[in-house]
């Protein structure tokens, strides 16, 4: 009797591998085609708080580069000054953070809204400001201060 052959390996098949990277491609592409259709559309409210957001954050950062980026030309101040009243700010009340915004009003390129801050020291002081914003150079800037 004759036993019979065991089959040999002489190495792997490519298709597993070539296989996967056809799925991973497919995936990539797919999220390609989605994040360039879908878009990153804001409403004009929803840039209105997010300048809100980004100029507050950037206050709290002490990054005055970024503070102007936020802050309407009548506003953006001296930088020496705007880091001193933000550090004095801070020493007295702790870090201010923004919770949310409301009331959002659109006129041209004139903006109000109301903003509601609390302070690091005071959290559950929360403090609603009317604010103001402007359009420049296309983006929406706030042009008054919050709480300090």
């Amino acid at each position: 009797m004759t036993e019979p052959e065991e089959p040999t390996s002489e190495g792997s098949t490519a298709a597993p591998f070539l296989g996967a990277l056809v799925i991973i491609v497919a995936i990539v592409i797919a999220i390609w085609l989605f994040n360039v259709f879908s878009g990153d559309h804001l409403t004009e409210e929803q840039q209105v708080g997010r300048a809100a957001a980004a100029q507050n954050d950037a206050l709290q950062r002490q990054d005055y580069a970024d503070f102007r980026t936020y802050t309407c030309a009548a506003q953006s101040g001296e930088e020496a000054k705007v880091i001193a009243d933000q550090q004095a700010s801070v020493a007295q009340h702790g870090e201010r953070f923004l919770d949310g915004v409301t009331d959002v009003g659109i006129d041209g390129d004139r903006a109000t809204a109301k903003v509601t801050y609390h302070f690091d020291k005071a959290p559950d002081a929360k403090q609603t400001v009317p604010m103001t914003f402007t359009r420049e150079d296309g983006a929406w800037k706030v042009c008054s201060t919050g709480p300090s």
